[in-house]
This record gives structure tokens, sequence and C-alpha cells, in this order.
């Protein structure tokens, strides 16, 4: 299975957070929908059928991304 690229993961664990909490302070079907949407990808992404294991596995892809030497864009930021 193909790594995925860190900055996309960490994109879609941020949308999944803002949804949440959007949804929690007030719920909206097309954000619902939304957040359908990126617990799928995230879950497609990460190889997995449920979305805290997705989020175990990006925590570690993001993680390995950032002690990685070869990394040049770890977290979405250049490192120098």
């Amino acid at each position: 299975m193909p790594v995925p690229d860190p900055k996309a993961v960490r994109k879609l664990l941020t949308r999944y957070a803002v949804l949440r909490i959007s949804q929690a302070e007030r719920h909206r079907p097309q954000a619902a929908d939304e957040l359908n949407d990126v617990v799928h990808t995230l879950c497609v992404m990460m190889g997995t059928t449920g979305i805290r294991e997705a989020i175990v596995k990006a925590d570690a892809l993001l993680a390995a991304a950032r002690s990685s030497p070869g990394s040049a864009v770890a977290d979405g930021r250049a490192v120098a």
C-alpha cells in the first residue's frame, strides 16, 4: 500500500477536527455530509475501516514524517 502524503493527511485531520467541533456546536446537514466524506477519505487513505484507527495511523505517519531526515515538508512547513 502506498504511503499517503503527510501534508494531505494533516489537512484531512484538521478538516475532521473543525467539522467535529462545528457539529458539536450546531448540527448542520451539510457539515454532517462533509464530515462523512472526510471520515471516509481518511479511512481509505490510512487503510482502515474506522475513524479511530485512521486517526491513530495518521498520527503515527505524521510523527514518522517529522522524524524522517529526508522529509523536506514533514508537517506542511518547510524543514530547515
